[in-house]
C-alpha cells in the first residue's frame, strides 16, 4: 500500500519516544522515557478550566488566540524574559511555523524537529552539541549558513541533554542569522526548569534579534498539562502573520476553555516557578545518584528534566537493545539515544531518561536501576 503513501511521511519513522511508552506499558514498566509528569497539575488552574466550560465557553474562539490569554503570554514574556510584544499582531496561540530552503538544527534534538522539518519542506542541516557539557563548535555553525539558510531550530534548556545556552552562545548564532538573513526559531518550554545558578536568556531579547525571532512555548511542562495542548508562538508581526494563515487552515484553534484557565496559570506568583525548580532539582539528583551507582555516565543537566547517560563504556553498541534489555529486565523504559540525532551512531551508546514523576516513582525506580545488572 505504500503507492497510497505520502512520499513525505515515508520519510521519517513514528515516534520512538511514544513506542518505548507502548513497551513500558506491556512489560508494566516505570516510564521513564516520555515527559510528562504523573503527578496532578495546579488546582486553581483545573478549576479555571471547569469555570470556562461551566461558563460557556464552549465554541470556537478567535483561531490564533482568546484575548485573554495573548495579553498574559504577552505580559508574562515582558515580566520574565524581558521583551515586550504586541498581543494582537504578535501572538499566535497553538502552533507556529517556518518555511525555508534549509534550516539549522542543533542535534542531540527533540525527535519532533526532523519530521517537522521534512514537513515543512526544509532541508535540515545538523550541528553536532558534544558531551559531556553539550557545547557546539562556532566554526562548524558559521561553515553551515548560507544564501539558502532561512532558520536556525534552538531549544534551550534543552531536550534531550539539559543544556542551557549560555548568552555568549546565543548572540553568537544571533550575529550569523543577522549576517545572513536568518529567523531564529527558539523553542523555550523549559524555560523556568533551571539548576545550579542556570540563567534562562530569550533569543528575542537580544539586540537585533527582536525581528526576527520567533519564540514556541507551552503550558505543557511548566503547569503540568501537557494533554491540554495550548501552546503559542510569538514573533514579529509580519511573521505572525505568515504563521495565523498556515495555523488557520491546519488546527482552526485551540480548546476555546482551556485558553481561558491557560491565561490564569500565565499570571502565577513567582514563588511558584521558584519552587518548580527546587522540586525538579530533588527529583534529577535523586535519579542521577541511582543512575550512578548503577555505573551510568550521567551527563547532569544544568535545565529541563531530562538525563543523557552514556552505556557504551559497558561494551553496548546497539541504544535500541539496551534500551529493550532494560524494560525488559528491570521495568524502566529509557528512549534509545539514536533517537535524537540525525544519524543513529551518533547516539548508539546514549540513552535519555526523564524525571517529571513523583518521589515514590523515582524511588521505585532507583531500586529497579540498582539491582540491574548490565
Amino acid at each position: 500500500m505504500d503507492g497510497f503513501s505520502s512520499k513525505k511521511a515515508l520519510s521519517f519513522t513514528e515516534s520512538v519516544i511514544r513506542e518505548m511508552t507502548r513497551i513500558c506499558l506491556a512489560h508494566q514498566g516505570i516510564n521513564l522515557a516520555q515527559g510528562f509528569p504523573d503527578f496532578p497539575a495546579p488546582e486553581e488552574i483545573k478549576e479555571a478550566a471547569v469555570r470556562a466550560i461551566r461558563d460557556d465557553f464552549n465554541q470556537y474562539s478567535i483561531t490564533w488566540g482568546t484575548p485573554e490569554l495573548r495579553r498574559s503570554i504577552a505580559g508574562k514574556f515582558a515580566v520574565y524574559n524581558g521583551v515586550r510584544v504586541d498581543p494582537e499582531r504578535e501572538i499566535t496561540v497553538c502552533c507556529g511555523s517556518t518555511e525555508g530552503e534549509e534550516v539549522i538544527v542543533f542535534e542531540p534534538f527533540y525527535e519532533n524537529y526532523g519530521p517537522d522539518s521534512i514537513l515543512c519542506g526544509a532541508v535540515p542541516r545538523f550541528i553536532t552539541l558534544r558531551e559531556p557539557d553539550w557545547r557546539f563548535d562556532g566554526e562548524e555553525l558559521a561553515r553551515a549558513f548560507n544564501n539558502r539558510t532561512k532558520a536556525v531550530v534552538i531549544n534551550t534548556p534543552n531536550n534531550p541533554t539539559g543544556k542551557v545556552f549560555s548568552r555568549e552562545e546565543l548572540e553568537a548564532i544571533g550575529r550569523l542569522c543577522q549576517q545572513w538573513g536568518a529567523v531564529a526559531v527558539t523553542d523555550e518550554i523549559y524555560e523556568h526548569i533551571l539548576y545550579d545558578g542556570a540563567e534562562h536568556v530569550s533569543m528575542a531579547s537580544l539586540s537585533g534579534m527582536e525581528d526576527r525571532t520567533v519564540t514556541v512555548n507551552s503550558i505543557s511542562k511548566t503547569y503540568s498539562l501537557t494533554g491540554w495542548r495550548v501552546g503559542w508562538a510569538i514573533a514579529p508581526s509580519a511573521l505572525t502573520a505568515s504563521i495565523r494563515k498556515v495555523h488557520d487552515f491546519l488546527t482552526v484553534g485551540a480548546p476555546h476553555p482551556l485558553q481561558h484557565a491557560a491565561a490564569l496559570a500565565l499570571k502565577m506568583e513567582g514563588s511558584y516557578y521558584a519552587r518548580l525548580a527546587s522540586e525538579y532539582r530533588q527529583r534529577r539528583d535523586l535519579l542521577s545518584s541511582a543512575l550512578e551507582d548503577t555505573g551510568f555516565k550521567v551527563f547532569k543537566p544544568g535545565g529541563a528534566y531530562y538525563l543523557m547517560t552514556e552505556v557504551g563504556h559497558w561494551g553496548y553498541t546497539d541504544d535500541v537493545a539496551f534500551a529493550l534489555k532494560l524494560v525488559k529486565e528491570a521495568g524502566v523504559a529509557v528512549v534509545p539515544g539514536s533517537a535524537f540525532y540525525s544519524r543513529p551512531e551518533l547516539g548508539a551508546g546514549k540513552v535519555r531518561f526523564c524525571f517529571p514523576k513523583k518521589i515514590e516513582t523515582l524511588e521505585a525506580a532507583a531500586d529497579r536501576l540498582r539491582r540491574f545488572r548490565p
